[in-house]
């Protein structure tokens, strides 16, 4: 399980929530152990599952009538890689019959561009452990059509992998990222700061260990405890204490200035690229497009309309398998409520909202739908106002979870 546009007067493509999506994403819910800190959809040491989730997904997929041709497509989990081979190359066969990937020629921007740059091959991005990782299973990765993994590496640091429950070693990481690049992927690596106990120190080291395997993107996420999770029981006890916020401030504010440093643009609160490494996968979800979804927990969004699948995989199994819908939760947004979560979703992209194509977007002014909320933010100095657009500052990028509550 992991964690993971272009400068205002380049406008991007703007996404119609009615127009067919051009993403999907498949959740592989299996993992060899569950760690403590994760609340995602996932089943731990119940691989004689596999085979049914495997007839499942096909049957969930089916449901869709024919074929939907995508530009990215997203193997997420859980862990795809915990799949044996000849497993793995199954599923990848029901999620090609249903979610073709575009003709190289024909890939377009999936709705957003990065740095101006229009790509010419879909995006095809798997989740992976480094535990996962041997020459066989990047091989196989290769030979489907795989662009992009994205590597939970967490850490470096044996203490640290130890205390998230993690079971793979720094080697491993270092291996994986090498037979990646050998096989001509590009790699994503997912770290984590913040950890109960960790220093400044301790986190500068991990980033620049991370950094000297020349990543094409990163994700960084500051950790948090989770309601359901043991290490949220664990904190209740008194087992595991979070960091102090003023440390985790320093760790984020130094993850910005290391990284930018060594050549990454932060495009987003959480994601650093490469120039043209951008997850264009996750841009979707920030620019407002529709995708497609399959699998445990799994959400999607298609003509306006939010479903997620039941998160229980036993659940869903017999759901599926029962010929009914494994949807557990459907909402049809309101054009205000699309637009209001349009801007959510743009404001967590460095370069922000640019007011006139949020309004050919949404049909609303955006001032006239949050003025009150922007302007007070603006005079507290967590957002910036240029006129054409408004983004987070950098004092608003320590705040912004705080924000979100006052514009949805």
């Amino acid at each position: 399980m992991n964690m993971e546009m272009t400068p205002a007067k380049a406008f991007p493509r703007i996404a119609r929530h009615d127009a067919p999506p051009r993403s999907a994403y498949i959740h592989v819910p299996f993992c060899r152990h569950r760690c403590g800190y994760c609340n995602f959809s996932v089943v731990a040491g119940r691989d004689e599952l596999v085979n049914r989730f495997l007839q499942a997904i096909e049957l969930e997929l089916a449901r869709l009538g024919e074929p939907r041709e995508v530009e990215t497509l997203y193997l997420g989990g859980g862990t795809p890689t915990h799949l044996r081979l000849p497993q793995l190359r199954a599923l990848v066969a029901s999620v090609l019959r249903w979610h073709p990937l575009a003709r190289a020629d024909a890939v377009g921007n999936a709705g957003s561009h990065s740095a101006g740059r229009e790509f010419s091959r879909p995006e095809w991005t798997v989740e992976a452990n480094p535990a996962d990782l041997n020459p066989a299973m990047i091989e196989t990765l290769s030979e489907l059509g795989v662009t992009r993994l994205s590597i939970g590496a967490q850490s470096f640091r044996r203490e640290k992998l130890r205390l998230l429950e993690r079971d793979h070693e720094s080697a491993d990481i270092e291996q994986a990222v090498r037979w990646a690049h050998e096989a001509g992927l590009d790699v994503a690596l997912d770290l984590i700061f913040a950890a109960p106990g960790e220093t400044l120190a301790e986190w500068i080291a991990d980033l620049e260990e991370a950094i000297a395997l020349e990543p094409e993107h990163f994700s960084t996420y500051g950790l948090t405890f989770e309601r359901g999770t043991s290490f949220w029981s664990r904190k209740e006890r008194g087992d595991l204490k979070a960091v102090e916020e003023e440390v985790e401030r320093e760790m984020y504010a130094l993850t910005i200035d290391r990284l930018t440093a060594a050549g990454y643009e932060h495009y987003e609160i959480s994601n650093f690229a490469r120039p043209g490494h951008r997850s264009r996968h996750n841009q979707v979800y920030w620019s407002g497009g529709g995708y497609y979804a399959a699998g445990p927990g799994a959400a999607r969004y298609v003509a306006g309309t939010r479903e997620i699948n039941h998160r229980s995989t036993t659940t869903y199994l017999a759901r599926v398998g029962a010929g009914q819908s494994p949807v557990a939760e459907s909402e049809t947004l309101s054009p205000e409520a699309r637009a209001r979560e349009l801007l959510v979703f743009s404001l967590r992209k460095i370069e922000g909202v640019h007011r006139q194509t949020f309004t050919a977007q949404t049909s609303y002014d955006l001032d006239a739908l949050a003025g009150d909320s922007l302007r007070r933010f603006v005079a507290q100095g967590l957002l910036e106002d240029t006129g054409d657009s408004i983004r987070l500052t950098r004092e608003g990028l320590f705040v912004s979870d705080a924000l979100w509550p006052n514009l949805v």
